[in-house]
């Protein structure tokens, strides 16, 4: 019997979210298919979708614009839910270099990309998840929208085994290989399998445990699930479902019937080619697609396959790719998050991807049927949402202009009583020596401060300045390495560090609860870091103190800077209203800092001890804390971060023993 959503907090809703959740739950009962969540700077909206799932029960999915809003919702929800299936689905690619020809220098670039195998494993938990389980929330990033392979194959070639069934062992083994998992010799690692007389592993490429199958002459005799790094039994299984290794995968039959469909377009664009006199371009195509449809037939699988993909899904050309949305169930909630930033980028996706296609056809690298692994165009996207929650503080073109006014649902009451911050205005002459007056203020109190320019030059500029004026700065950028910022940021939370100048403080989850002071210099420039979205975000970096205070430095009061202010004092007013009626006196949130020096250096790995560790599975296990570090860091999780790092460096000194 499948699991039901059920929410773990020892909060309850407060503020105004008992009513958001009631509004949005009531529209989502009575069909309304688009809403908005009208949220400002940490009035728990996470907690409020939470509550929302909770109510309505169905599979869900969060999208966000980039990867590290997407990795800090996904350890949110999953601290929230930890009885269900909380997913994570990005882009898969640490570097990714596209396929493209430069027709002006006669330049082709080969396709290079850098797979992360640790988010290669979330993605096929997902999907996974999707085709077992009803309690399943996915959180993705715009890569959801991405060709994915089609969901009837991936699911349909999927194999059961069962504890007692016959079974041939190497008819097994051939089915695994059409799956595209690999035999194991040296290393052993997920999408492989492992042969020993008469025990197969699998190690499926959602898991970080392997499948032991064990058959006596044509039986299954013993299922079990191990631990990959230890060897060690974790439970007996009576079934279990392994999934294809790709998600790219088909029948045997389709391939065949692919490659005649490829062949034949083959010819015709050949044909074409020859007939404009470009016979250099059609001697290329020839040579290089004969090749792809070699491997296919000999392989079931070639490089570059998701530019045949519309073949083997058996797709007319033109018509929209599978993608992750083809994985739900038809009656899904969506909530788009930061939806001002999100619902743009999806719609910026599918022409990006045109031109350059469109240079590989034309200079005979590609056939036309590359044009069909793409993203989906906008209005394929609205085709797939069922019902859709918008959620932001500043709402874009689209969410206004499909959303009736008495949809919007406002959530702007802290729970924390805080209100948003005041905010003053003051001219650019002596703006140096009144912003080092301000920070010597916050310093007495034991506050710190956030300053934001324009430019590089003038943040080093301005961080060498505080520097000669005895004020423990640093500068934040991004070419600083993750565990530099994560140094950076703690020290700013210990009090290290008394202030931090960066141009694009912005980052969803700059949780400094310390931070009394927001300075923003060039304040009345124009440019997207000084639009009124911007502003207002940047406002919220100090709305978790209760002495909250932003200065903006500017000689003309820009209609961006008015509409942020305005909307400021309108939150505050209603926030004020609220504490009043309700006795609340806002404190400055106290946030635990843990001392990363004082970490043990020694700290064992979490989900492995040491001591079982196979020595030749170090290698392997310091890869995924490696890919676990980085999601840690994406996540904002410092701490975390740095523990993983210690578990690192004692697992290094293990390998070198």
């Amino acid at each position: 019997m499948s699991k039901k959503f059920k929410l773990h907090s020892p909060f309850k809703p407060s503020g105004d979210q008992p009513e958001a959740i009631k509004s949005i739950v009531g529209n989502l009962n009575a069909g309304e298919k688009q809403q908005i969540l009208l949220g400002a700077t940490g009035t728990g909206k996470t907690f409020t979708m939470a509550n929302i799932v909770q109510e309505v029960q169905k599979p869900t999915l969060v999208m966000a614009h980039n990867k590290t809003l997407t990795a800090q919702l996904c350890t949110e929800f999953q601290e929230f839910f930890p009885d269900n299936a909380i997913s994570y689905f990005v882009s898969y690619y640490d570097y990714y270099q596209p396929e493209a020809y430069i027709a002006k220098t006669d330049t082709y670039i080969e396709k290079e990309a850098t797979i992360n195998e640790e988010i290669d494993k979330f993605r096929h938990q997902a999907t996974q998840n999707l085709l077992t389980r009803k309690d399943v929330l996915i959180v993705a990033s715009v890569s959801a929208i991405y060709g994915l392979g089609n969901v009837t194959d991936y699911d349909g070639l999927s194999i059961d085994l069962k504890v007692g069934e016959e079974r041939k062992r190497d008819k097994l083994l051939r089915h695994l290989t059409d799956l595209q998992y690999r035999r194991s010799h040296m290393e052993f690692k997920q999408s492989m399998f492992h042969v020993l007389g008469d025990t197969v592993e699998i190690f499926p490429p959602s898991s970080d445990y392997v499948i032991r199958v064990e058959f006596w002459g044509d039986e299954i005799e013993n299922l079990q699930e191990v631990d990959s790094f230890t060897g060690e039994v974790l439970q007996d299984l009576k079934e279990v479902k392994i999934f294809p290794a790709k998600h790219n995968v088909t029948t045997r039959e389709k391939i065949e019937q692919s490659a005649e469909m490829i062949k034949k377009d083959l010819k015709t664009q050949y044909d074409y080619l020859r007939s404009i006199n470009k016979n250099l371009e059609a001697e290329r195509l020839k040579t290089k697609t004969e090749y792809d449809i070699e491997m296919l037939l000999e392989t079931g699988y070639c490089n570059g396959i998701e530019n045949y993909v519309r073949y083997l899904n058996l797709r007319e050309p033109g018509e929209q790719p599978a993608t992750l949305l083809d994985y739900f169930p038809d009656d899904f909630l969506m909530f788009i998050d930061e939806s001002h930033m999100t619902v743009p980028q999806i719609g910026a996706m599918y022409n990006g991807n045109l031109s350059r296609k469109e240079s590989l056809i034309n200079y005979g690298f590609r056939m036309p049927s590359a044009l069909d692994n793409r993203p989906l165009k906008f209005e394929e996207f609205e085709g797939h949402i069922n019902q859709v929650v918008h959620i932001s503080a500043t709402p874009g073109k689209y969410e206004n202009a499909k959303v009736k006014k008495e949809k919007i649902t406002e959530q702007i009451i802290r729970p924390t009583g805080l209100i948003d911050p005041t905010v003053e205005v003051k001219p650019t002459k002596h703006q140096i020596d009144d912003l080092l007056n301000q920070i010597h203020q916050r310093i007495k109190k034991g506050e710190r401060v956030l300053v934001t320019t324009l430019t590089k030059k003038s943040s080093e500029d301005l961080t060498d300045f505080l520097k000669e004026a005895d004020i423990k700065v640093a500068y934040l950028h991004s070419e600083i390495e993750t565990l530099d910022r994560i140094e950076i940021l703690r020290s700013l939370r210990t009090g290290e560090i008394d202030v931090v100048v960066g141009i694009n403080l912005l980052r969803e989850g700059l949780d400094l609860p310390e931070v009394s002071l927001v300075a923003i210099l060039d304040a009345d420039k124009r440019g997207f870091l000084r639009s009124r979205d911007a502003l207002l975000q940047t406002i919220g970096r100090t709305a978790r103190n209760a002495n909250g205070t932003v200065i903006m430095y500017g000689d003309v009061m820009t209609e961006a800077m008015q509409e942020a202010i305005d909307e400021t004092n309108r939150r505050r007013d209603i926030q004020i209203a609220f504490n009043k009626k309700h006795g609340i006196t806002p404190k400055t949130i106290k946030k635990k800092i843990k001392d990363l020096a004082q970490m043990a250096p020694h700290a064992k790995s979490k989900k492995h001890d040491a001591k079982k560790v196979k020595k030749e599975e170090i290698g392997r296990l310091i890869t995924e804390l490696e890919a676990d570090m980085e999601l840690a860091s994406m996540n904002l999780e410092f701490e975390k971060a740095a523990q993983i790092r210690d578990e690192i460096d004692f697992f290094k000194k293990m390998q070198n023993e």
